[in-house]
């Protein structure tokens, strides 16, 4: 019979007391077993996965969520010795002649864990990375949407980890919010920007800290001086892969008004040759009924209100029995719909022309900071000013997405895109306890600042205060 929550963070509570600082060993054991889950599975996990979409491409799966995790666990591996390291810091001698600063990172606990369905295994498993990394037990709750994934996750990890070291949970009504109240050590979300303010509300009644992941829409901007058909290619390949169900992808795209008409032969000769009908089996479906009804009443909520749809590949539009959407491009999109104002998370594209550069820059700066932008141009100066003036969770230049899969670059957003960091070191950071500790000399010269205060303490003070 499965454990309740309360019991196994009360499990794993005491299986950190008892044992609170693993050993290097112990730590890469864990990892190596992280590994070994996804990879032996590594097939089951692919269907499971694509028995929640509905369909699920293969190669999409194998890219973006098996391969991160292996390559992951290789660069914890080969780092997690220096990571662990106490870190030497300076010791103001002129008091603390002989004495030692040194951080020291400890684990913190016990690390909850709530996943979202769009890259399941990857956005668990790169989070327990860090977590195992750090030294921590976790345990992991997975989204409604992925009981197919989730069924499979909880029958094979007792094959690898003891309940006190990890667990997963499903969804089966009321579980997150339960989940999210939980006393953990740290809580990290990653979802939407409504259910992450509920997780940190009921987390912060624990004083939990958190690490929220929470997307946004994500600008794309394209500079007269680059190539239009190098940045189409790029873009496409990333609002295309996973049907735009990507919290990094390009939500919208910048371009000079010269260069929109161009843009749009260009999406609809290279989008026909990677997908040249909708039921492509490289074509992912979107994830729900909800979802796919969201993202057609938005087009044809954009298209009433005056927006052209360019469909880039020929046939149907949409399949509702299938919930595949063609990818599409959207021109002169008014500012009072949803596809303008919500996160789009599909594979539709709107595309905004600009006469200056402090058109989208501004455009950009007046709604939430994003968790991700995306700027193309091969002059420095311009990329330096963009990337000045647009604050954002993380970037690309000259491209999409791809920093999200640099294991040594942080991963996180920031205002409304979210908070914190993980992914290599950072993440180590993120679930460790950087412990200050400072170990007094024999001989401390404080011991002259001692009460009764009298001339040589005066003299003493004056003289560090000038």
């Amino acid at each position: 019979m499965a454990m309740s929550l309360l019991d196994t963070l009360a499990l794993q509570r005491a299986a950190y007391l008892a044992h609170p600082v693993p050993s290097l060993d112990e730590r890469k054991s864990d990892l190596k077993k992280l590994q070994a889950l996804v990879r032996d599975n590594r097939d089951a996990i692919v269907a499971a996965i694509s028995a929640d979409y509905g369909h699920r491409s293969t190669h999409e799966t194998l890219f973006a969520e098996i391969f991160p995790v292996l390559d992951g666990v290789d660069h914890a591996l080969k780092h997690l010795k220096k990571w662990m390291k106490p870190q030497r810091r300076a010791v103001d001698f002129r008091n603390f002649l002989g004495a030692s600063n040194t951080v020291v990172p400890q684990p913190l606990g016990v690390v909850g864990v709530i996943v979202p369905w769009n890259f399941p295994i990857n956005l668990s498993f790169l989070g327990l990375i860090a977590i195992f990394s750090a030294g921590n037990r976790a345990m992991v709750k997975m989204s409604e949407n992925s009981r197919h994934l989730a069924k499979l996750l909880i029958e094979k990890v007792p094959a690898y980890f003891p309940p006190e070291k990890l667990a997963f949970f499903d969804e089966t009504g009321g579980v997150g919010i339960e989940f999210s109240k939980l006393k953990f050590d740290h809580l990290m979300f990653t979802g939407s920007g409504q259910t992450g303010r509920a997780v940190m509300a009921a987390a912060a009644h624990n004083l939990c800290p958190v690490t929220l992941e929470l997307g946004g829409k994500s600008p794309a901007l394209v500079c007269d001086d680059f190539s239009l058909r190098t940045a189409a290619e790029r873009l496409l390949f990333v609002k295309c892969f996973n049907a735009g169900q990507i919290c990094t992808t390009v939500d919208h795209v910048y371009l000079p008004n010269t260069a929109v008409t161009e843009f749009v032969a260009l999406a609809q000769s290279i989008v026909t040759q990677r997908y040249p009908f909708i039921d492509s089996p490289d074509l992912t479906a979107i994830i729900d009924d909800t979802a796919f009804a969201r993202i057609t009443h938005a087009m044809d909520e954009a298209q009433a209100q005056g927006a052209t749809l360019v469909q880039l590949i020929p046939g149907k539009k949409w399949d509702a029995q299938t919930r595949k959407i063609a990818p599409h491009l959207v021109l002169n999109l008014p500012p009072d719909t949803a596809l303008h104002s919500r996160e789009i998370f599909g594979p539709v594209l709107p595309v905004i022309g600009y006469a200056s550069l402090e058109e989208p820059i501004r455009a950009i700066n007046n709604g939430p900071r994003p968790l991700a932008f995306y700027p193309f141009s091969h002059n420095k100066k311009v990329v330096n000013e963009l990337l000045d003036r647009v604050m954002s969770g993380g970037v690309s230049v000259n491209d999409a997405l791809f920093h999200v899969a640099q294991h040594d670059l942080p991963f996180g957003g920031v205002g409304e895109s979210g908070m914190g960091h993980y992914h290599g070191y950072e993440g180590f950071v993120t679930f460790s306890k950087m412990r200050p500790i400072f170990k007094q000399a024999s001989f401390s010269a404080v011991k002259f600042l001692w009460p009764p205060y009298g001339k040589f303490a005066s003299k003493y003070l004056d003289f560090l205060s000038r």
